[in-house]
């Protein structure tokens, strides 16, 4: 089984890419991140052809999930139970199900914007109510594992330059905490190998060149239980899919299993 996760930051701007995408890579299930549309806007009948039903967590602005399979979606869950409102409203971050007998869930997590701001309090309470969510899978024998962006770098490793992130979001100690908790609850971070330079950033920036200049972040991320990480026979990052014109900010994450 090929599991792979992509914020693909608007899946209208990007779905040619990702139509082309799925028919080359072949992955059984895609964690998508960042929809940028409505669940009646969702591309549901061109991704059908391609043999993929959807499951989809969105509301039309800047958020949205959603989970493609082409091994079935059963026992659906669409949004974080439990989790922390932002502007009296739960935005559509998270979605799960279970896909050819592995249990997914297609996350992203809020950005924080900055340290001193009420959406970065909003995002260690989120991932908090992750943690607390996942806690019952993480433990279980069922191959069992959350993929998506996280808006967090889990190491000075997976950032380019730590210097350039001081005072920044993505890189503090109550974030990397949050993480460990999930490490706690039974989730193992699992590392991609990059498909070029040393460390398998996942995210560049648009701006600066950061691109060619490999001036990226590991945020991307797959955090999985043991039964899931004992499966797993190799794991990249899809770094090719961030070039040329049209593409997201972000590369997808590749998993393949054997089950």
């Amino acid at each position: 089984m090929r599991i792979a996760t992509w914020n693909v930051n608007s899946i209208t701007a990007r779905l040619p890419r990702l139509l082309a995408w799925l028919e080359s890579s072949g992955p059984d299930v895609l964690c998508v991140q960042e929809t940028k549309c409505t669940e009646e806007q969702f591309p549901r009948e061109q991704l059908r052809e391609l043999g993929y039903e959807a499951a989809v967590n969105a509301d039309g602005r800047w958020n949205g999930v959603a989970l493609l399979s082409r091994v079935g979606l059963e026992d659906v869950t669409s949004g974080l139970p439990g989790g922390p409102d932002y502007d009296g409203a739960q935005e559509p971050r998270a979605i799960s199900a279970t896909c050819g007998g592995v249990r997914v869930w297609s996350v992203y997590v809020p950005n924080g914007r900055e340290v001193d701001h009420a959406h970065f309090a909003y995002k260690l309470a989120w991932l908090e109510a992750l943690t607390k969510a996942v806690a019952e899978d993480a433990a279980g024998e069922r191959p069992f594992a959350v993929l998506g962006d996280f808006n967090v770098a889990p190491t000075d490793e997976d950032v380019w330059d730590r210097s350039a992130f001081d005072g920044l979001t993505h890189v503090t100690p109550a974030e990397r905490a949050a993480l460990a908790s999930l490490r706690e609850a039974g989730l193992g971070d699992l590392v991609p190998r990059p498909l070029k330079y040393d460390r398998p950033f996942t995210y560049w920036d648009y701006r600066q060149l950061c691109f060619p200049k490999n001036r990226g972040m590991r945020i991307d991320l797959v955090y999985a239980n043991e039964s899931f990480t004992r499966a797993v026979k190799d794991s990249y990052v899809d770094r090719e899919e961030r070039k040329g014109k049209g593409a997201s900010d972000h590369a997808p994450v590749v998993v393949d299993l054997e089950l």
